[in-house]
This record gives C-alpha cells, structure tokens and sequence, in this order.
C-alpha cells in the first residue's frame, strides 16, 4: 500500500468579521498522535474560543483513524467539514486544528462552515507532499557463496534490507513493496534454483 502524506506542518491565518482563525495542519502517525497534536494546540493557545479539530490519521480509506471535533461551535459547522476538506485532499496521516479568536461578531452556521473549511483549504495549498509506501517484512537465509548475486538481486528491485546477521548462514531481514512481491519470488526462484524462501514476518514497515 502507499499513499502521499504531508511534509512538515503548514500555518493559515485570516480574519473574518473580527475574529481570528489560525490553521495547522501537520502529518500526524495515528490517532494519538492526531490527538496530542490537538492538546498541543490547545496549551499554545489557552485564551482562544475553541479549538476545532479533524484527522485523518491513518491511511486515507482507514476509518478508524478517522475523527474530530467541533470544540463548542454549534455541531457540524467545524469539525466535520474540516475532516470533508483533509479526506477530499487524498492525504493521510494528516490531522488539522483550527483556533478562533472569538472577535464578538456571530456568523451563523454557514458563515462558521465556510471560514472553518476555507483555512483547511488554504493551508492544504501549501501541503508538501511526500510518498509513503508500506512494506511486508520477509526473512531470508542465503550462504556466503549467494550474498553478491543476492545483494544485486535486491539493488535492482529497490528492495531495502532492514536488518542483517552472519553466522553460518547470512540471515536478512527484507522490507518489500507488495507491488512487487510476486516479480520479486518469479526473479528469486530463477535465479536462484528455487533454493532460496521468502518468509513472511508479521510486522510492516513504513518508508517514506
């Protein structure tokens, strides 16, 4: 699996009818993350109205790393269309705290939909994005007359090897892209005479 994620964080500020809106958007590793981002945005802000949130913390179809909040505002004028603009992005692992400043001007519920989503959108603007693909852990045991035909074998498919031990034996710990797991088994029995195996691990490991 891969998806695209955010650098590095992002700050939008703007004024509407008095009061102010201040925007981050940062790349948030899962709900916890997504939620100790919000409470560090709370603590820098302590005077400010509210403090609306929203996250996609996980991959971009993972539900369960969906969430957030309108902190106060009237239900559904924050939260929820700051989540709509971080899911139509495409992004994940992407979370964003919206503060205001109350400026003692109401803008009814259209107005606070519009200027919650419209810093989501502006800050979304100026999203650096960078590639993150997931790959499955396999382990691998070759001899020391293989390890050079074996370490061009993985230069050739970009596939990174995460951890290595010599003994009698050279054990790897290998790191694979999915999309190429099954080239990769093709090109490894041939090469090899069907002497090396591939032995899924249960962990995955994330490169960026």
């Amino acid at each position: 699996m891969e998806y695209f994620i955010p650098k590095q964080q992002v700050i939008f500020e703007e004024e509407i009818k008095k009061s102010r809106f201040i925007t981050y958007v940062r790349p948030t590793n899962g709900i916890y993350e997504a939620k100790a981002f919000w409470a560090e945005i709370k603590a820098l802000h302590p005077q400010a109205r509210h403090h609306c949130w929203a996250a996609v913390a996980g991959a971009p179809n993972d539900g369960q790393q969906y969430g957030f909040s309108d902190d106060g505002e009237p239900s559904g004028t924050a939260g929820k269309p700051m989540l709509n603009y971080l899911l139509g992005s495409g992004l994940g692992e992407i979370s964003a705290v919206v503060v205001r400043y109350y400026g003692g001007i109401l803008l009814g519920t259209g107005g606070l939909v519009k200027a919650y989503g419209n810093g989501i959108q502006h800050a979304l603007l100026n999203v650096e994005k960078v590639r993150k693909v997931l790959r499955q852990n396999y382990r691998l045991q070759c001899e020391y007359d293989q390890f050079n035909s074996l370490q061009h074998l993985l230069a050739e498919q970009d596939i990174e090897v995460a951890e290595q031990q010599f003994s009698d034996k050279i054990t790897l710990l290998l790191a694979i892209n999915p999309a190429i797991l099954v080239e990769f088994q093709q090109t490894l029995t041939q090469r090899f005479a069907a002497k090396l195996v591939l032995e899924k691990q249960e962990k995955e490991k994330a490169f960026e």
